[in-house]
C-alpha cells in the first residue's frame, strides 16, 4: 500500500509495498503533502452556490420548544397518527405533525437522587452530564414507542403507551442499546419487533458493538477486535428488504455506516475511514464458533472523493436511503468532510445499491498480515475461500446443501469470518465522484425526496442541514447538482442534529438544541416574477400565466398543470415576453449640485451579475464618481452631466440551458435642483460627504470644471483623506475668504443591506480589511520571525562558548568580564594552570624577542594537560600584547595586573598573581 497519499490509500486496489521510512521523515512528509493538498482542494477545489438566501425572519416557520427543556435531537414521524414525537431532555413530546407548535401530550422522564450522586462520583457533571437525554424513540407497534434515555450513565429503557402518553414504569437495562453519553454517536433501527444498534457498551465507550436485541431471542452482536470495529462513529442503519420475488431467496439486510480508525493503513495519526457494515435479519449466530455472534458481519470502505484533486472527504455525517419500489432502484446519500476541518468542504455522494450488493457478495476479503519493509497491516488474501461464501446470508443454493440457518454453517466458513470482516474492494459513489461540493459549509444531516416535474421526469431533491443552523435545498439534473436555495432554518447558529421529511404534509422537521423547526419544502410564492420562478429550477415550483404567479405544481389541479411554465435547466425564454418598464415609469430622483444620489437595487439571485447603464452606456468600477455596491449605486457629488437615465439589469448564467437572461430590475431619472446663488470667485473648498450628507461649497461658473478635475483623482478610491490646496486671487471681502486648505473625506456607505450578515462598507471587519492588503506584508512578518530566532540562536551559542573564538571574545565584551579582554580566549587554558604542580611552572620572563624552540616548546607545555578533550587556546599562539611591556620580570602569565584588579572573591577562574 502507499503510504504517502491518503487518497493513494483510500482508493489503491493493489497490494504494493515501499521501503521502510523512519516515522519523522514520513510524518513530516505526508505532513507536508496534505497541507499543500489542503491549501490546492480549498483554493481551487469546486464548489456550488446557492442561488438564492432566505432569512430566517423573513419566512414564516412554525417553531416549538419550552422553558428550561433542552437537546430536541431525536424525532420520530408516524404518518398514520399525524404526529411528530420529540425526544428531548428529560421529557418526551407529542406534536402535531401539521403544526408542530400544537402539543398534543407531553411525559417526564428524571432521575432519581442516588443514580445522579453516583454519576456525579465517577466524574460527570451532574447539572448537564446527569440527566436523562431520551436518545431512542422506536415504534413497536400502533400502540406502543419503545424508549431509551442515558439516565445519569446508566442507560435505561421502557415502553411508552400512546393511549394515554405514559411510560410502563418497568424499565429495562440499556446497555448496548442507548449511548451511555449523551454527545456520543450511536444508531437504532427497529425491525419486526427487534432492536437493531450501533454504539458503546461499556461506561468508558471503549467497547463499541453492533447488537440485536429480541424478545424473542437470545442477543446476537460483534466481537470485542479491533479487525470488526476500530473506535467507530455511528451515524445511520436501516433495514432493505429483499422482496418476496428475489430469485436466490436471501433474506432481509441490516446496514449500518459510521466512521471508524483505520486498519488497513498506518498513518502519522489516527486515519479515519468511512465505513458501510452489513447483517442479515435471519442471523442466529454459529453452533459452537461464534456463539451469539454475527456470522454475516462484513464491513466494506466507502468512497467519497474528488479524483482530479486526488482528495479524499473520509468523514461521513449522515446518511439516508432512498428506497425505490424495488431494492435495485435504492440509492444511498452520504455527507461526508475531510478529517482535516480547516480545509472547509463538504461532500455529498450516492451510491447505487446494487454497487454495494456487488462488493459484499463478490469482494475479495483482507488479512491480517506482518510484511517486512512495510508499514502495510492487512493485505488481500489470494488463497481459497470457504464454500459457502463467508458472511453471505442463507440463500435457496445453501438450502439445497442443508443449511438452512447460520447454526448449521461449517466451521471452516465460521472462523473465517471471524478472521477476515473487511473487504478489500470499495464502494465507489455514482459518477466516481461527489454529486455536490460546497466551501465553508459544514453538513451535519441529510434528507432526499423524488420529485416528478412538468417535464413527467422524476429529479432527486436534496435537503442537507448545517452546523449553523442553515439547509441547503439542491435538485440533480442531468448528473449535476444546483442548490437552489439556502434557508436560515434555526433562529440561533448552532447545528441541526436531525432532518426529517414528510411527503404527506410537505414539511421539514428539524431538531437542534433549542427547538424543533417545521419549514414547507418549498418558497414558491416568494418568487415574484416568471423569470424568477424558473431560473429558480426549482421541480416543486411553476409559473401560472393565470394568476402571475409562481405556484406549487402539488396545489394546482391536474387540468391546470399543463398551462404551468417550468423549466429544469432555467431557461427563462419559455416565460411571455414582459412589456418592462417605459421610461414615464422611472423613479425621479432630484438632488441638489455636489451632493450624493442614491439608487437603489436588490438583487435576490447569487447567481446574477448587476450591471448598470447611465444613458445607455455601461458604468463601471472605473468609472468617476460612482460607487457600484451590491444592491445600490452611489454618485458622488452629483455634477449636471451625470443627469439622466439609469438603469439597474440582473445577468444570470443559466449553464444548463446555455445562455444568458437579462432583466430590468429598476430604472431611474436623476435630474439637478439648481438653487439661485450670488456668484462668487474660487477659493479653497471644504467638502464632506458621509451615510447621510455630501455638501460642497463651488466656485464660480468659469472655474468649476478645474475644481472638478481636480476632485476626480481623488473621488477615484471609496473611502480616503485628502488635503487640497487651491490658489486665489486677493480677495476684497474677507468675509469671503475660505480656510488656507480643504479636507475632503469620503466614506461611501453600502445601501440595503441584502441580509443581517452583510458587513457595512464604513464598518468592515479589521480581519478583511487586513486580508485585502499586499502578501509582502506577511512574508516579511515571517522573515522578521525567522531573523529573530536565528540571532536568539546565536546568542546563545556565543553564551555557551559554542562558537569560535572572535565570538567569546564579543561575549566578553559584552558580559564586561573583570579579567583582561583576551582572558577568556585562554579559559581552558587557565584551567589547565590551575590544575598544576608549582614545580611545573613555566618561566615567563624571556624577551618577547626570543620566539624560538624553547618558547614554542613553553606554549605546548601551557596546552599539555594530558586531556584529549582540551580546548585549542588561540589556535596555539599566544598574542604578542601578552609579553609587551618595560620590566618583563613583572609580568604574570596572561598579563593580569593584580594591583589594579585585587582578589575578592577566591574561585577556581581567578589567575595567579
Amino acid at each position: 500500500m502507499h503510504q504517502y497519499s491518503l487518497a493513494d490509500a483510500m482508493t489503491d486496489k493493489g497490494n504494493f509495498t515501499v521501503p521502510k521510512l523512519s516515522e519523522s521523515n514520513m510524518g513530516f512528509g505526508v505532513l507536508g503533502v496534505f497541507l499543500g493538498l489542503l491549501l490546492e482542494v480549498s483554493t481551487h477545489g469546486p464548489h456550488a452556490v446557492p442561488r438564492t438566501s432566505w432569512r430566517h425572519q423573513d419566512l414564516d416557520l412554525m417553531e416549538f420548544s419550552e422553558p428550561e427543556i433542552f437537546n430536541y435531537s431525536t424525532l420520530l414521524l408516524s404518518e398514520k397518527r399525524d404526529a411528530l414525537y420529540v425526544g428531548a431532555r428529560e421529557a418526551i413530546f407529542e406534536l402535531s405533525k401539521k403544526n408542530v407548535t400544537v402539543k398534543n401530550n407531553k411525559v417526564q422522564w428524571t432521575v432519581a437522587e442516588i443514580p445522579m450522586v453516583m454519576c456525579s462520583l465517577k466524574g460527570k457533571s451532574k447539572e448537564r452530564d446527569c440527566l436523562n437525554y431520551i436518545r431512542v424513540l422506536q415504534v413497536v407497534d400502533d400502540e406502543r414507542l419503545y424508549v431509551c434515555g442515558t439516565h445519569a450513565f446508566q442507560p435505561q429503557c421502557d415502553y411508552l403507551n400512546l393511549a394515554d402518553f405514559s411510560l410502563d414504569g418497568r424499565p429495562e437495562d440499556g446497555r448496548g442499546k442507548c449511548s451511555f453519553d449523551p454527545s456520543q454517536s450511536f444508531t437504532t433501527v427497529m425491525v419486526d419487533g427487534e432492536l437493531y444498534s450501533g454504539t458503546a457498551y461499556n461506561f468508558l465507550g471503549s467497547e463499541p458493538i453492533i447488537s440485536r436485541y429480541s424478545p424473542s431471542q437470545s442477543l446476537l452482536r460483534t466481537e470485542y477486535s479491533t479487525s470488526w470495529l476500530n473506535e467507530p462513529s455511528f451515524v445511520f442503519a436501516d433495514v432493505i428488504s429483499e422482496g418476496s420475488n428475489r430469485v436466490d431467496g436471501e433474506d432481509d439486510k441490516i446496514y449500518y455506516f459510521f466512521t471508524e480508525v483505520s486498519v488497513e493503513y498506518e498513518f502519522f495519526g489516527k486515519l479515519l475511514i468511512p465505513r458501510v457494515a452489513r447483517v442479515c435479519k435471519g442471523d442466529l449466530g454459529g453452533q459452537r464458533t461464534l456463539q451469539k455472534k454475527w456470522t454475516s458481519f462484513l464491513k466494506a470502505k466507502l468512497v467519497c472523493s474528488m479524483p482530479e484533486l486526488n482528495f479524499v472527504f473520509n468523514v461521513v455525517h449522515d446518511v439516508f436511503i432512498l428506497k425505490g419500489a424495488d431494492w435495485r432502484d435504492t440509492v444511498i446519500y452520504g455527507v461526508f468532510t475531510s478529517q482535516w476541518g480547516n480545509v472547509g468542504l463538504s461532500a455529498v455522494c450516492a451510491y447505487n445499491m446494487t454497487a454495494v450488493e456487488e462488493v459484499f457478495s463478490k469482494g475479495k476479503y483482507m488479512q491480517k498480515a506482518t510484511v517486512e519493509q512495510s508499514h502495510t497491516k492487512w493485505v488481500r488474501y489470494n488463497g481459497i475461500t470457504p464454500s459457502p461464501r463467508p458472511g453471505a446470508c442463507i440463500n435457496n443454493l445453501m438450502r439445497q446443501q442443508n443449511i438452512s440457518s447460520s447454526l448449521h454453517l461449517p466451521d471452516k466458513t465460521l472462523q473465517f469470518v471471524k478472521d477476515h470482516p473487511l473487504l478489500e474492494d470499495p464502494v465507489l459513489p455514482i459518477g466516481n465522484g461527489p454529486r455536490l461540493i460546497t466551501k465553508d459549509v459544514n453538513y451535519t444531516q441529510i434528507v432526499v425526496e423524488r420529485v416528478r416535474a412538468l417535464d413527467g421526469n422524476i429529479y432527486d431533491v436534496i435537503f442537507t442541514g448545517t452546523d449553523k443552523g442553515v439547509l441547503h435545498k439542491s435538485v440533480v439534473y442531468e448528473g449535476d447538482v444546483h442548490i437552489v436555495e439556502e434557508i436560515q432554518l434555526l433562529k440561533n447558529s448552532e447545528s441541526i442534529k436531525n432532518l426529517l421529511l414528510s411527503s404527506e404534509t410537505r414539511s421539514l422537521y428539524a431538531g437542534s438544541d433549542s427547538g424543533v423547526v417545521q419549514s414547507p419544502t418549498a418558497f414558491c410564492g416568494r418568487y415574484r416574477s416568471c423569470d424568477d420562478c424558473v431560473l429558480a429550477r426549482d421541480p416543486y415550483c411553476a409559473w401560472d400565466p393565470h394568476t402571475a404567479a409562481c405556484v406549487n405544481t402539488v396545489d394546482v389541479p391536474s387540468q391546470r398543470l399543463r398551462k404551468l411554465i417550468q423549466s429544469l435547466n432555467g431557461d427563462a425564454d419559455k416565460c411571455p415576453s414582459a412589456s418592462g418598464l417605459s421610461v414615464k415609469d422611472y423613479q425621479r430622483v432630484t438632488v441638489k449640485p455636489g451632493s450624493s444620489a442614491e439608487l437603489p437595487c436588490l438583487v435576490r439571485s447569487n447567481l446574477a451579475q448587476v450591471m448598470w447603464k447611465s444613458n445607455g452606456s455601461v458604468l463601471t468600477e472605473a468609472s468617476r464618481f460612482h460607487l457600484i455596491a451590491e444592491n445600490g449605486l452611489l454618485i458622488y457629488s452629483v455634477a449636471p452631466e451625470d443627469q439622466g437615465r439609469y438603469e439597474c439589469w440582473s445577468v444570470e448564467w443559466a449553464p444548463a440551458a446555455g445562455k444568458n437572461f437579462s432583466r430590468l430590475l429598476a430604472g431611474y431619472v436623476l435630474t439637478l435642483n439648481v438653487p439661485a446663488r450670488a456668484p462668487h470667485q474660487a477659493g479653497h473648498v471644504t467638502t464632506t460627504l458621509d451615510s447621510q450628507e455630501t455638501s460642497s461649497t463651488h466656485a464660480a461658473e468659469g472655474n468649476g470644471k478645474t475644481d472638478r478635475a481636480l476632485l476626480t483623482s481623488a473621488l477615484a478610491l471609496p473611502s480616503f483623506t485628502a488635503t487640497v490646496q487651491l490658489t486665489s486671487p486677493p480677495q476684497t471681502d474677507s468675509s469671503l475668504t475660505p480656510p488656507p486648505s480643504s479636507t475632503i473625506k469620503f466614506q461611501p456607505k453600502q445601501l440595503l443591506p441584502l441580509s443581517s450578515n452583510t458587513p457595512h462598507q464604513d464598518s468592515r471587519d479589521p480581519a478583511a480589511e487586513y486580508l485585502q492588503h499586499n502578501n509582502s506584508t506577511a512574508l516579511l512578518f515571517l522573515f522578521l520571525l525567522f531573523f529573530l530566532l536565528f540571532l536568539a540562536a546565536l546568542a546563545y551559542n556565543c553564551y555557551m562558548q559554542y562558537l569560535p573564538a572572535p565570538c567569546l571574545r564579543l561575549r566578553a565584551a559584552l558580559l564586561g568580564s573583570h579579567k583582561s579582554a583576551h582572558q577568556p580566549e585562554y579559559r581552558a587554558c587557565e584551567g589547565g594552570l590551575m590544575e598544576a604542580s608549582a614545580t611545573d611552572k613555566i618561566n615567563m620572563t624571556e624577551q618577547p624577542t626570543q620566539n624560538g624552540s624553547q618558547t614554542t616548546q613553553n606554549v605546548k607545555a601551557l596546552r599539555d594537560t594530558g586531556y584529549e578533550t582540551e580546548p585549542e587556546c588561540g589556535n596555539g599562539r599566544i598574542p604578542s600584547h601578552t609579553f609587551g611591556g618595560d620590566s618583563p620580570s613583572q609580568e604574570k602569565p596572561f598579563d593580569v595586573d593584580c594591583e589594579s584588579q585585587p582578589i575578592q572573591f577566591a574561585d577556581a577562574d581567578e589567575p595567579y598573581c
